[in-house]
């Protein structure tokens, strides 16, 4: 009798001695929605391209490995973040956007068909209602993402942008898909979306001038994600989204590390 509740408090302390197990959160996969950056990285044909600097890159006098180094980019290039003041002046920059605009319900609309042959496709409200014919309205607050196929380009600037030309004389020569403006608005208005976010160098399509989708969208502080990947992995609706930039005071934009969780 005695050996046998020695054997039970034995057994009682190593379970009290394992590490409680830790749930995982969140449940699902977690999909990358942003490309890396690097000396490969896209940029518009008028930004500074991504540098990077090494500093240290070895084992120290004292014996230990160390690296380090200094970088240095353009607000917008590689997947990044679009702040409203960027085309609309005294509103959020990047750290004034509330983090409750870069978190949420994410539907992703699939135009690559169109955009396969017509780089310069513009998604309409057309398409917008098309997707909510077969997967529900799109929900106030949500998050929407464009996908036009286009990522599957980078990093090859030609294909992906249109041209590999650099300067301001290439601005011209940009042909890819993006937002048409009376779908910008429907999209703020009608179903007033927190955030946008596409897989193109831009909200508007290539051979815009007046960027008028921009415009529509941060005049009612509505960020804009800009050169996603991985959208072919996401369902069209039932991922969560949080895509968080860089925090630059007073910027006009940022880098973006974005992911999705898939149900």
């Amino acid at each position: 009798m005695k050996s046998a509740v020695i054997a039970g408090l034995v057994v009682a302390l190593a379970a009290c001695s394992r590490p409680a197990s830790v749930p995982q959160w969140p449940a699902g996969t977690l999909v990358d929605l942003s490309h890396d950056y690097s000396d490969q990285t896209v940029y518009w044909p008028t930004a500074e391209a991504f540098k990077l600097e090494k500093v240290a890159d070895g084992v120290t006098e004292q014996g230990y490995y160390y690296a380090a180094n200094n970088f240095a980019t353009s607000e917008h290039g590689g997947t990044h973040i679009d702040a409203p003041v960027h085309f609309a002046k005294g509103h959020f920059s990047v750290d004034q956007i509330p983090l409750d605009r870069l978190v949420g319900a994410a539907v992703v609309v699939d135009v690559t068909a169109k955009c396969a042959s017509q780089p310069d496709y513009r998604v309409t409200t057309e398409d917008f209602t098309a997707w909510e014919r077969t997967n529900g309205q799109i929900p106030n607050g949500g998050i929407v993402l464009i996908r036009t196929g286009y990522s599957k380009f980078w990093p090859d600037a030609a294909r992906y942008l249109g041209t590999a030309e650099r300067g301001e004389a290439a601005v011209a020569k940009l042909h890819f898909p993006g937002l048409h403006q009376d779908a910008a608005r429907w999209l703020a208005e009608t179903r007033k979306v927190k955030a946008l976010g596409i897989d193109t160098a831009s909200i508007d399509y290539g051979q815009s001038t007046l960027y008028e989708s921009h415009r529509i969208l941060y005049e009612r502080d509505i960020p804009a994600f800009e050169n996603l990947t991985n959208l072919d992995r996401l369902p069209a609706r039932g991922a969560f989204i949080v895509a968080l930039p860089m925090k630059i005071k007073g910027g006009s934009g940022a880098p973006l590390r974005a992911i999705a969780m898939l149900p």
